[in-house]
């Protein structure tokens, strides 16, 4: 008699075999046939080792010291090694978080997606690459036979999870496990990449186990939650019961933390922006080789905008959309093929012009990733410091009270002053990244996704700071975001690009709720948003009907 449980964990512990620490906690829980099962939580909570232990994939310095783990009536953790070996891709297959680094990077796509059917499918060579071409036509890549024969990197990231996905799909399994699959992709790609997971899994009843820290992805595509905190559950059940009356504290600190619209500012109006492109052009040029000279491409065409004193501009769009090529452009880290850049009614151009200098002691930037944009061999007092290395009006005494000053500010105590960027959370050295870009007190920063990779709790409290410090010290703000829901709490006017274009500008209500270009529209209705309940929950909110209901159609 067949289970009615394909997979089922009871009591498992996970320990730091070193330390003796317990990250997860004698959890439990199961999924059946085809269901959809999402795995909520903090970074840190033990969601992703959970999900990794039922195909003993936890790191080596983690050790299960109880529980057990069935899958389709056969317990894995008896499994020897060359058993599980069989077991993994053919019955139960992962997503991974980043494709970049799952793909390997010096082996053609083709051989890659055939590794798995030669290892698991009695096929000859010609059924196989039949199989793989199939599939790569199913998860919508335009050239599959010259897929087959290109490396990773030539890929953009939504065409890399797409191949993820395809390589994982291509052996059936009967469980997939989904790790953070769309966390660097923007909103449509988002879209495209989960309606595509969806329909492949309930095509060929695949369950699903879809760990994540974005609620508004879970709520839209799974039929029960797990709330994991501390290496704990402290809450399951149906998706919709459970966002519509979170009973636990913590679910309600999950859902309290999801971005809102503020009411809209009132900017004053001013005759001078602070910041003003006028037809800006960027050019990539293409790479010489000995045999063939690749072409060039043009990332901005002919760019027009204008930023106002204490004004936060978004720059939204999706990837390659010449969003974070425009902000390096503003903030002279690239330099641009035509067009100019004014500041406070002045040319920044030519380089090392008086113009110039003054601009780049008041432009500062915010880059997606802390870790890498922090010197690690630097203490967070230097890396704060050095940004004051420049201003011969203050003596050492005025910069080490400056320093203690401002990470009072985001939150950080004069104790941090002696750490290292390694022994600081993902969320502290955001707020290390804020505290160097405001030191100076510009008058301009350029915010590019400063909270993308941060889990939703962190990202509140970065982005309350963020509100915070502009409101107190006055600086205007392009703030680059693929999140709309990040942009429809912090944003002022919201400003939309496409292929190096401008497409739409506006208002962020203007542009939130009466969207004019296709673009637009196609971005706001690619992932709803959650709306707050009179019952102190959330329910799901789709910003345009028309979307709703074709895109619904494709995942029924």
């Amino acid at each position: 008699m067949a289970e009615s449980k394909l997979l089922s964990v009871e009591g498992l512990r996970l320990t730091v075999a070193r330390s003796r620490l317990e990250v997860v906690k004698g959890i439990s829980f199961d999924v059946a046939p085809g269901e959809i099962v999402g795995i909520v939580g903090e970074s840190g909570s033990g969601k992703t080792l959970a999900a990794r232990a039922i195909m003993a994939l936890e790191p080596p310095a983690i050790s299960r010291t109880a529980g057990t783990i069935r899958f389709d009536g056969q317990e894995l953790t008896q499994l020897s090694p060359s058993d599980l070996r069989r077991l993994r891709g053919a019955r139960i297959g992962m997503v991974f978080q980043e494709p970049m680094t799952s793909l390997n990077p010096s082996m053609l796509i083709g051989r890659q997606l055939d590794e798995g059917l030669a290892l698991h499918r009695k096929l000859s060579a010609e059924e196989r690459q039949t199989l793989v071409l199939d599939m790569l036509r199913r998860v919508g890549i335009r050239d599959p036979e010259g897929a087959l024969v290109s490396y990773p990197h030539q890929f953009s990231g939504g065409m890399r999870q797409r191949i993820m996905l395809a390589s994982v799909m291509l052996l059936q399994p009967a469980l997939l496990v989904a790790d953070e699959p769309t966390t660097a992709l923007d909103a449509v790609v988002q879209r495209d990449v989960l309606e595509l997971m969806v329909e492949l899994t309930r095509a060929r009843g695949t369950a699903v186990l879809m760990i994540s820290h974005d609620l508004s992805m879970v709520a839209r595509y799974t039929d029960r939650i797990i709330v994991m905190c501390k290496g704990e559950i402290v809450e399951e059940g149906k998706t919709q019961d459970l966002l519509r009356q979170p009973k636990h504290p913590y679910t309600q600190k999950l859902l309290a933390a999801m971005p809102r619209r503020l009411p809209a500012r009132e900017i004053p109006p001013t005759a001078t922006p602070i910041v003003e492109v006028r037809e800006l052009v960027v050019d990539y040029h293409g790479r010489q080789g000995f045999f063939r000279k690749e072409a060039g491409k043009r990332a901005l065409h002919g760019i027009d905008l204008f930023i106002k004193p204490r004004e936060v501009v978004a720059l939204v769009g999706g990837s390659g959309s010449g969003k974070t090529t425009l902000g390096r452009a503003i903030a002279g880290l690239l330099n641009p093929s035509g067009g100019d850049i004014r500041y406070a009614g002045r040319s920044i151009a030519p380089p090392r012009s008086e113009g110039w200098t003054d601009y780049r002691f008041n432009c500062q930037m915010v880059f997606q990733d802390p870790y890498s944009s922090l010197d690690p061999r630097m203490t967070i007092g230097a890396l704060v410091r050095e940004a004051l290395r420049q201003v011969p009006s203050m003596s050492a005494r005025d910069k080490a009270e400056r320093v203690h000053e401002v990470l009072r500010e985001v939150g950080l105590s004069k104790d941090y002053e002696d750490r290292f960027p390694h022994e600081l959370s993902g969320g502290q050295r955001q707020r290390v990244a804020i505290a160097r870009a405001v030191v100076r007190r510009p008058a301009f920063v350029i915010a590019d996704e400063p909270v993308s990779a941060l889990d939703v709790t962190v990202r509140a409290q970065v982005l309350d700071l963020f509100a915070d410090l502009q409101q107190r010290h006055g600086f205007s703000c392009l703030f680059i975001s693929h999140d709309l829901g990040v942009v429809e709490q912090v944003a002022d006017r919201v400003i939309v690009m496409q292929d190096g274009h401008i497409v739409e500008e506006g208002s962020r209500d203007a542009i939130f709720d009466r969207p004019q270009h296709p673009y637009t529209r196609q971005l706001l209705s690619a992932i709803p948003a959650l709306e707050t309940t009179a019952s102190g929950g959330v329910r799901l909110k789709w910003r345009l009907d028309a979307e709703r209901v074709a895109h619904s159609s494709v995942v029924a």
